[in-house]
């Protein structure tokens, strides 16, 4: 891809999962790269991998101490930054909406919303003391575009990222900062480790994402792909846009045959989502 060459990137999250992905595909492409992760020795085996001149950082992007300490070892190392794939996040909890602690919403808010807001602050910083344009990608989610009764806080979260992208764009473009997301559907990651064995969790990931127009899961690796397009040159005319990577899935109507219209019971879903509270589902199925 142009542009990627001889740059210099950082990458959050890039421990594990889509980030580390990100960060081998970057340097891959020739740029340099600053791994960020909560979890220092996993973003120091990735940034020892690689084959660019490249470095690790530990740190928590929800602080704005350790957003800025991040920040001077990536100028230390580098001298300047052209892209960042603002990528860490985590997922919470699958709790219903009764049952949502405020410890619980306001934790996935700090790091998905809060963080990404601390990235995207401290990138535009730089970019002013460079005096040149760049490239910034999120990494949103199929949750930051459609609804489902479950996984409450990491929705908002993921919602309220486009609401920083937005603004991002629209900011940047005048300065030459081009700001985009991608929007990753079903890819088994670690993610949801702590939910696993819960409908809607990690372990049967797999299973959901045969509803897809490709019937299967995505990789790391194409995301990745998604995010290093994004962040090049031959993405130059492209900013506060958000790419689905999620096998189709935002595109289908699921009260279509094709969709899966029928093929499932509402009937157990709500058994299950619900439990011991009153559901209204006999009251829709026979109408008022």
């Amino acid at each position: 891809m142009r542009g990627l060459d001889g740059k210099a990137a950082i990458v959050t999250g890039g421990g594990h999962g889509i980030g580390r992905a990100s960060a081998q595909r970057l340097a891959a492409e020739g740029a340099r790269v600053l791994v960020v992760d909560i979890d220092g020795t996993a973003a120091r085996e990735v940034a020892a991998s690689l084959p660019t001149k490249s470095a690790a950082c530990a740190g928590d992007i929800a602080s704005e101490a350790d957003t800025q300490t991040y920040m001077a070892q990536a100028l230390a190392e580098f001298g300047r930054i052209d892209l960042y794939h603002l990528n860490a996040g985590i997922s919470g909890t699958l709790a219903p909406l009764p049952e949502l602690s405020l410890a619980d919403f306001d934790a996935v808010m700090q790091v998905n919303l809060r963080g990404t807001f601390l990235g995207l602050r401290i990138a535009f910083r730089q970019f002013a003391d460079q005096g040149g344009g760049g490239a910034i990608c999120l990494t949103a989610s199929i949750a930051s575009l459609r609804g489902s009764a479950d996984l409450l806080p990491y929705q908002a979260s993921k919602h309220g990222v486009l609401g920083l992208l937005h603004g991002a764009a629209l900011y940047g473009g005048p300065l030459g900062v081009r700001v985009n997301a991608v929007a990753p559907g079903i890819v088994p990651t670690d993610l949801f480790a702590a939910v696993a064995t819960a409908p809607g969790g990690q372990d049967d990931m797999v299973r959901r994402a045969a509803t897809t127009p490709l019937r299967r899961a995505g990789t790391t690796e194409e995301i990745a792909g998604v995010a290093a397009f994004l962040l090049s040159d031959d993405a130059s005319y492209i900013t506060g846009e958000v790419i689905s990577a999620d096998g189709g899935a935002a595109c289908v109507s699921t009260v279509r045959p094709s969709g899966g219209a029928g093929s499932w019971d509402a009937t157990a879903v709500d058994e299950r989502m619900y439990q011991d509270r009153p559901s209204a589902h006999a009251q829709v199925k026979e109408g008022p």
